[in-house]
């Protein structure tokens, strides 16, 4: 059975759900999600053998968020799923984590080869830091409306996203990436873009699984999340000495097909090259007529193929 608590760790204190026992597997969610992200893979894990633990990651749910915007940075949220892993009593775990959660997977295996024993990453490629700073590559190609950059001033994107919660994440979960258009901001209309009220849900989630997500975000609103992204650059400062580093563990890569993050020219790219950065990966699995979503979206899939990795771990 499901159990949560709320553990202190790192300074802070983390909301997980958790099941099973066995080898430790850690959960790692993105934006804007929670642990309830993963409630299709809990249970499988733990049926498989495994203690499956989820936390509502740094700065969402009912974790703690702190103030500060530096206290996200990669060290910060590695460091939470060190001390998580050291409060569940164990000494060896495998890291799993989508959309930033899967940054935060890849870079606590590259940081922490000790503790972390194999990787998956959904849906976001591992790491390759590039030569100078995210935010000023984009402004170099001319770019200047990218999400990640809509993000940067405090208050902005919380203002257009906490008028309507529901609305919200009705529009972001629902739609998705699937179109790399929705990467970028339109003058004067946000991220939104105005979307219509009511609009219908994809199958693979329902109005009770939106209400959950929507109280969470009404209770914590979204700062915490989008504090994530205002590291970026301070990330890649933080990072330089992984230059060109690789990840030597037994790693999975899982991604949809119709997920602009996989398929746009960068994602691609990255998702092509992945094998320079992880030497050891088992298995490259993109899932036709998936989206950025997946482990909701394909449980039983994305299900089948954890497991079977993780089968190969020696914890």
């Amino acid at each position: 059975m499901q159990t949560t608590r709320t553990v202190p760790v790192n300074g802070i204190e983390l909301f997980v759900r958790e099941q099973g026992s066995g080898p430790l597997v850690l959960l790692c969610h993105g934006w804007p999600e929670l642990s309830y992200s993963w409630r299709h893979q809990i249970a499988a894990l733990a049926a498989a053998g495994y203690r499956a633990v989820a936390p509502d990651m740094r700065g969402f749910g009912r974790s703690s968020a702190p103030a500060e915007m530096a206290a996200y940075s990669m060290f910060d949220l590695v460091g939470d799923m060190v001390a998580l892993t050291a409060a569940c009593g164990a000494h060896r775990a495998a890291i799993i984590g989508h959309d930033w959660g899967a940054a935060v997977a890849w870079h606590a295996a590259l940081f922490r080869p000790d503790l972390f024993c194999g990787v998956a990453g959904l849906s976001v490629p591992p790491p390759y830091r590039g030569r100078e700073r995210p935010l000023d590559a984009l402004r170099k190609q001319g770019i200047e409306n990218f999400y990640w950059q809509y993000f940067q001033p405090p208050g902005l994107a919380e203002a257009e996203f906490e008028r309507d919660p529901e609305l919200t994440l009705r529009t972001i979960l629902g739609g998705g990436f699937a179109d790399a258009a929705a990467l970028f901001v339109t003058p004067g209309k946000g991220l939104l873009r105005a979307p219509p009220p009511n609009q219908p849900l994809p199958d693979w989630l329902d109005e009770d699984d939106l209400a959950e997500f929507v109280a969470a975000y009404r209770a914590s609103g979204f700062r915490g999340g989008l504090n994530w992204y205002r590291n970026i650059d301070r990330n890649w400062e933080l990072t330089a000495p992984w230059q060109d580093a690789q990840i030597r563990q037994p790693s999975l890569f899982i991604g949809g097909a119709q997920d602009a993050v996989v398929t746009s020219l960068l994602g691609g790219k990255r998702v092509a090259e992945m094998e320079r950065v992880l030497p050891a990966l088992t298995r490259k699995l993109i899932l036709p007529e998936a989206g950025h979503w997946i482990q909701q979206e394909r449980p039983a899939e994305v299900n089948a193929a954890l497991i079977e990795f993780l089968k190969r771990l020696e914890f």
